[in-house]
């Protein structure tokens, strides 16, 4: 049993690193692609068809096709070409409205394709950071481009395109590290056969968080309605929601099954989940219920019911420690809990911190703060009692071996 339990736990740690670097690498090679195909392109990207990652080859669906670039500097030029697919046999004019113009210029406003000319350079001048739409206006005689519809375009200006590829490293940074913290509570759990130290509360407490968080993820990255709504609600912003934390969020809920799976199987010493405990949980996917039937009969909207999930996670983030790092006072050991996963938890959090202040300054577009409210209060509150639990462990409790202390509850005593 000892025997399959290892090689189980090697697989399951291999299998964890392998979808941690296979995400990262499609990340990097992804960001490869685009970054080749930037001088040639605009700062335009149709709206409609944008990407999570920010970029669009072309308007799909249309004889005309408009080339993409995710930015455009302050104080830079770039340029975007508009090309007919199909030969046109009379002559096209293309008109450009930007909204926000003091946000950028496009130059010329208008171009015209003929069966001559069927291409055309638009240059498009960054003035302040910000992003705006761009109407797009078609005339012609040729039926195959008269009334065409054509999606809005948006364009982005930012203070610096060097901090694009530097919050992209930092991105990675916060996703590994995150993604790997919760290995070394599963690893330490196994080489001690025991979970005594662990409090339950807090496990439970997770499990319920990660699932409203991976909800949230899975909702405004999947569903085009819910996107719909989160555009309305923010115009000219980008969705929060990243590929990678949607991996991330699914990634957290699996190893916290794990981790409460290994709760059942090791000493536990009397170790139970409080009664507190279950009624703040109770509380939780009862609000959760009541919510999903409140945007099934039109009353809420689906991402005003996505957003209570985020506000679940965030209430579980501010309670959730409090019980490990009152079990740790009480015993005067950090015994059993483990040290890694505090590190990496913290490392995590600080950078997701710090990419967010640069993106927000960089588009001069703070509502990553509000339209996503988890990610910042995860980062900061996870921070705060990282740094708790690491005076605890290097400071308070260093030198103590732990007490063999049954249970402790918070609430209960």
């Amino acid at each position: 049993m000892m025997m399959m339990g290892s090689r189980m736990l090697r697989v399951l740690v291999v299998v964890g690193v392998l979808l941690v670097c296979r995400t990262v690498v499609a990340s990097g090679a992804r960001a490869t692609s685009l970054d080749d195909d930037r001088d040639g392109a605009t700062a335009l990207e149709p709206s409609s068809n944008r990407q999570h990652d920010g970029y669009s080859t072309a308007v799909a669906m249309s004889p005309l096709a408009f080339g993409a670039l995710d930015t455009v500097q302050t104080g830079h030029t770039r340029h975007f070409s508009v090309s007919a697919s199909v030969v046109p046999q009379e002559p096209v004019l293309i008109m450009f409205g930007v909204k926000s113009s003091s946000i950028f210029t496009l130059s010329p406003t208008n171009v015209t394709l003929t069966n001559e000319t069927q291409s055309a350079l638009v240059a498009i001048t960054g003035h302040h950071r910000g992003q705006s739409d761009v109407a797009v206006t078609v005339m012609s005689v040729d039926p195959r481009f008269d009334n065409i519809t054509v999606p809005k375009l948006s364009g982005r200006v930012v203070a610096s395109r060097a901090l694009l590829t530097i919050n992209k490293v930092i991105g990675w940074v916060y996703f590994v590290a995150w993604s790997v913290s919760f290995y070394p509570q599963v690893i330490e759990n196994y080489r001690r056969k025991s979970v005594v130290g662990l409090n339950f509360d807090f496990l439970g407490l997770n499990l319920t968080g990660f699932l409203g968080y991976m909800f949230f993820n899975l909702g405004l990255f999947y569903v085009q309605s819910i996107k719909d709504q989160y555009e309305h609600k923010h115009p000219g912003s980008t969705n929060p929601v990243q590929p990678n934390d949607v991996f991330f969020s699914i990634h957290a809920v699996v190893l916290t099954i794990v981790t409460i799976a290994q709760c059942f199987v090791y000493e536990r010493g009397g170790q139970r989940v409080s009664k507190i405990c279950i009624v703040l949980l109770t509380g939780a996917w009862l609000f959760a219920i009541i919510s999903v039937g409140l945007a099934a009969g039109g009353i809420i909207s689906w991402l005003q019911f996505l957003n209570f999930f985020s506000y679940i996670k965030l209430g579980v983030t501010l309670i959730k420690y409090i019980p490990q790092a009152y079990m740790n006072y009480r015993r005067k050991s950090t015994e059993g809990w483990s040290i890694g996963n505090v590190l990496l938890d913290f490392t995590g959090g600080s950078f997701s911190i710090l990419q967010m202040f640069l993106q927000s300054w960089n588009n001069n577009d703070w509502s990553v703060f509000f339209g996503d409210p988890t990610k910042f209060g995860l980062g900061l509150f996870s921070v705060l009692f990282d740094i708790l639990f690491m005076l605890q462990h290097y400071v308070f409790y260093r030198s103590s071996s732990g007490h063999s202390v049954q249970y402790y509850s918070i609430l209960e005593q």
